[in-house]
């Protein structure tokens, strides 16, 4: 164990580096198709889920297979205390549990069992409370499973969503009280957000206690006028839905696609004490998002985001949650959209005067400080990089932590300043991609690092920037990669006909010869604010490929992130046309090295990226010979209005937009050998998608391939699936490439 000393660390790091780069040359084994997608060959767990206590010198880790909640200390590792353990505690309500949180004083634990999940973010599950003190463990209720079940900031209340409507249990008591009642299945949903909130503006709790535990505060959705959506369910295996066997059933739920009805949105208070409620005013203008409401450190000022349909214009609103009178903290508007990612950046710090934001008015994502006058007090961070996540704010000594997109797109650098902008820091030490963890009051954090050619590590540091430890090496991962003989990501460059840079890598056979030519196998996501072509660790199914005889490639085109907002957003109205362009770009680009045979290059991707693959194969004019497409978007009209608008805007304001960056319209073209892949219970991407795009590929007389996964949803896994789709694809790439 290493403790004291920064030099014996950058030693480690190198040392582990060179060992990992020896391997390339002394190892001789070849990867299975089974070490991926069977076996869990080159799984490494890293450091998971320990969570910081307020005292800041210890944290918790849920041991046992969720059994045991034990204390360690963050200086030497050590068990210092068990705070749960259910071999001893016996109890009969569950055997485990998978997630948990304590009250303000961590003097109760709550714990979550049976999950089942709803959405992507969204489930239901039984919660209990363990009293540390008094050892003893409590249902929240015993009326149905709960969504979301939160403690009061003092810990005597926990508040849940069940059944669309938001309810309060007084631990002491016992009593359950029901806040809401008009809640109603595909009507009316109190405190969390209906399909298309959650999915697009990434949150699955629309409720909050203000901080002296005196109000909730929640967000009402009306989505009676939001169109339906419904997808055939069949028996199907694993799980096996018996009610279906014969007559399949229907799942059917709010879907807005672009340019339709959103949920009527209202925020509303409850006064425990009282019982009394209160709308806010937020205005007349219904066709607006919320995608957000928080309290703010003073228990009578309640934050509210409100953002127009076009996601141009973004408001923070101050609420009296007593009243619901309101008023303007703050305006951002933008001539493209505003990034929903940086909503949860905006934190009302606890000296109560400050909160912090994030914003690219200046072309570069950059933190921002105000008052609460919203009055910008200070630009935190400036010049030409993006801030890629804010870590934290130390209001003690006035600093905020983050991490950005610097020195270079591909890489990724911890950083510490000052609130006024001066004495930036690095913390992190190795090159390549750096995240970071704090504890409470920031007397510790840890740094995980990878890089391309180096699986992660994660060390231990003190305040002061010194390490302490190190938590994880990946020692068993680096000592099992010693017996294989592959390649590594080497990154490049190069420059497009219309003279854009853009950012890859390359991943070559291990023994690749120049003097031979391969194949390329084209691997891309191009989503907006994306990034593929990253410096950090990742083997998987491309390097089973390299290792088959492809060179395999990922090019970053434009729209993706790391490069600013002009770069980022110059897809706007436009999305696919130019994130098209650049693939085929990079196709050509890869066909005039030497060692590349021109007419030998594919192209795949899942979602965006499958969308972008179909676009590739009607516009690229027979440059890929062969492609795939998982999970694809085939036409912006099908997608959901949130994501596709802020983009896009309606379909009745960018008609031609939609019609000439959808692969439907341009069937015609398509040249190639082509795979496409869905799931038949995909809630977010519709397997309409593939159906329409099939039927017009049929009707042009072009031959395709098609897997459809019965019941499989947009990850398409469960059972044997993930194991079978990616034999298919590597099959059909073997055969057609």
């Amino acid at each position: 164990m290493m403790k004291n000393s920064f030099t014996v660390l950058v030693v480690f790091v190198f040392c582990l580096l060179a060992d990992i780069n020896a391997h390339a040359q002394n190892g001789t084994k070849q990867f299975k198709f089974d070490d991926f997608f069977k076996d869990n060959t080159f799984y490494s767990p890293g450091v998971r889920g320990f969570r910081s206590m307020k005292d800041g010198v210890n944290y918790v880790v849920a041991e046992g297979r969720g059994t045991k909640l034990v204390v360690h200390s963050y200086e030497t590792g050590e068990a210092v205390n068990t705070l749960l353990d259910l071999a001893v505690f016996k109890t009969d309500k569950f055997k485990n549990f998978s997630d948990y949180s304590f009250n303000s004083d961590e003097t109760k634990v709550l714990l979550l069992t049976d999950r089942e999940a709803i959405y992507r973010r969204s489930f239901t599950a039984n919660y209990f409370v363990f009293d540390l003190m008094k050892q003893t463990l409590t249902p929240v209720s015993e009326n149905g499973k709960q969504q979301l079940a939160t403690f009061s900031p003092d810990g005597s209340m926990i508040a849940f969503v069940r059944l669309n409507n938001l309810y309060y249990t007084d631990l002491a008591t016992g009593k359950e009280t029901q806040v809401t009642s008009d809640g109603k299945f595909n009507y009316i949903i109190n405190g969390v957000p209906d399909w298309v909130y959650e999915e697009e503006f990434e949150f699955n709790k629309a409720f909050e206690w203000s901080p002296d535990g005196q109000y909730l505060a929640w967000v009402r959705f009306d989505e009676s006028k939001v169109p339906q959506f419904s997808m055939t369910m069949f028996q199907g295996q694993e799980p096996s839905l018996d009610e279906n066997k014969l007559y399949p059933g229907v799942s059917t739920f709010k879907y807005p696609k672009a340019g339709d009805p959103n949920s009527v949105v209202s925020v509303h208070t409850f006064n425990i004490s009282s019982g009394q409620k209160q709308i806010m005013d937020i205005g007349t203008e219904t066709d607006i998002y919320i995608p957000r409401i928080r309290f703010t450190q003073d228990p009578n000022k309640l934050a509210i985001f409100r953002l127009n349909r076009l996601q141009n214009n973004f408001e923070i609103l101050i609420a009296a949650p007593a009243t619901g009178k309101v008023q303007l903290l703050l305006t951002e508007t933008n001539k493209y959209y505003l990034d929903e990612s940086y909503f949860d950046d905006i934190r009302f710090l606890e000296d109560k005067t400050h909160f912090t934001m994030v914003s690219e008015r200046d072309g570069y994502s950059h933190i921002y400080l105000y008052d609460m006058q919203g009055k910008m007090v200070s630009q935190v961070t400036k010049e030409n990089f993006d801030i890629t996540d804010l870590n934290g704010c130390d209001v003690k000594n006035n600093l905020i932590y983050y991490t950005s997109a610097e020195p270079t797109p591909y890489q990724r650098e911890v950083y510490c300043i000052k609130w006024d902008g001066s004495g930036k820091k690095k913390l992190s030490v190795n090159t390549g991609a750096n995240t970071a963890r704090f504890s409470e009051g920031f007397k510790y954090y840890t740094i995980t690092s990878s890089n391309a050619h180096t699986p992660s590590s994660t060390v231990l540091y003190n305040t002061k920037g010194k390490p302490v430890r190190v938590l994880d090496e990946s020692k068993p991962l680096v000592e099992k990669l010693k017996e294989y003989k592959f390649g590594y990501r080497e990154f490049f460059d190069f420059t497009t006909s219309e003279n854009i840079k853009l950012n890859g890598w390359m991943l070559k056979p291990a023994n690749f010869d120049p003097s031979v030519k391969y194949p390329v196998f084209m691997t891309q996501y191009s989503g907006p604010n994306s990034q593929s072509a990253l410096d950090a660790w990742d083997l998987g199914w491309e390097d089973y490929l390299a290792q088959l005889g492809y060179i395999v490639v990922c090019v970053d085109g434009r729209g993706t992130g790391g490069r600013g907002e002009a770069f980022r957003k110059m897809t706007y109205l436009q999305l696919g046309k130019y994130e098209t362009i650049d693939q085929v770009e990079t196709a050509r680009y890869m066909g005039t090295l030497p060692y590349v045979d021109a007419s030998r290059i594919g192209i795949w991707g899942w979602s965006f990226g499958g969308y972008i693959s179909s676009s590739c194969m009607v516009k690229g004019d027979g440059i890929f010979k062969t492609g795939i497409a998982v999970a694809p978007v085939t036409n912006w009209r099908y997608y959901d209005n949130i994501y596709t608008e802020r983009f896009m805007r309606t379909p009745q304001e960018n008609p031609d937009g939609y019609d000439q960056n959808s692969p439907l319209n341009f069937a015609e073209g398509f040249k190639g050998n082509f795979l496409i892949c869905h799931g038949t219970a995909d809630d977010n991407v519709h397997v309409q998608n593939t159906l329409e795009f099939t039927e017009r590929l049929v009707q042009a007389n072009k031959q395709f391939e098609m897997q459809l996964y019965t019941n499989r949803n947009h990850g398409i896994y469960g059972g044997n699936t993930t194991y079978h789709l990616y034999t298919r694809m590597t099959e059909f790439i073997l055969e057609k490439l």
